[in-house]
């Protein structure tokens, strides 16, 4: 059975599942489903419609859900989907989809969203990710799995962020950032090699970090325009299914590659 708070207010269409813990004075809105086993902590606010897994920890003040912040959003039926096991901390907000956007926000498994982060709305956040205090995601941005944003990075709308990839404290980032890539601040962040490091601690041997190392180098060191870079890939790619993630993202691309 649920463990709520006598002074949580529920909406009778809301939908809790097994030992789902409601801390006091959290307000759950309709059209809300939440997995079993999750924590939601004091003082958060959870609207509909949304979505949340399994096992998941709702810090409190935590605004989950809310109507996305578009002026061109009318009152549309849209979705925030949020997956399990993920780590929601103090003064998070995250808004749900514009109808214009595909209509959801999805979140992934096994985060970390450390306090006063914001996903805005129609933005896609893949597992295994952290988010240190005051990242921000501006509309529609696509973060893949394994990425890290430190503390205070602003990331521009509709901007994608590849498997991987590391952005450094206080970076802005608009463009592009493809898989693997380390970003630091200097004024607009600036790619600065790949994420040796997080690649080391999940496992990638040399050889898979070599071939990701030479990627990068044709990409931001060679020097070439980015047609004869993509080029340098192709090749790369036919031994490397690293280097051919990388081509594959840039080849997706709709905005600038952050270069």
């Amino acid at each position: 059975m649920p463990a709520i708070h006598p002074s949580a207010l529920i909406d009778p269409a809301a939908k809790l599942g097994a030992n789902v813990r409601v801390g006091a004075y959290s307000v759950i809105g309709a059209d809300v489903e939440i997995g079993d086993g999750t924590i939601i902590g004091p003082h958060c606010t959870i609207d509909g419609p949304t979505r949340i897994g399994r096992d998941n920890h709702i810090h409190g003040h935590a605004s989950i859900g809310g109507d996305p912040q578009d002026k061109k959003f009318a009152g549309e039926r849209t979705e925030l989907v949020i997956g399990d096991r993920n780590s929601i901390r103090e003064f998070v907000t995250i808004s749900r989809g514009t109808g214009n956007g595909g209509g959801i926000t999805r979140i992934g498994n096994d985060n970390w969203l450390l306090a006063y982060t914001h996903v805005a709305h129609d933005c896609q956040v893949g597992s295994h990710c952290v988010f240190s205090n005051n990242a921000t995601l501006a509309g529609h941005v696509e973060v893949a799995d394994h990425v890290i944003l430190s503390g205070f990075v602003g990331v521009h709308q509709f901007c994608r962020i590849g498997a991987h990839a590391f952005i450094g404290m206080g970076a802005f980032v608009n463009g592009d950032v493809p898989p693997f890539v380390m970003v630091a601040q200097e004024g607009y962040g600036r790619p600065r090699g790949i994420n040796a490091e997080g690649l080391k601690r999940r496992g990638f041997d040399a050889e898979r970090i070599g071939a990701i190392k030479r990627a990068y180098r044709a990409l931001y060191v060679s020097g070439a325009k980015l047609d004869e870079a993509k080029q340098q890939l192709a090749e790369l790619a036919q031994n490397s299914d690293d280097v051919r993630a990388v081509l594959d993202f840039i080849e997706r691309g709709e905005r600038p590659l952050l270069r």
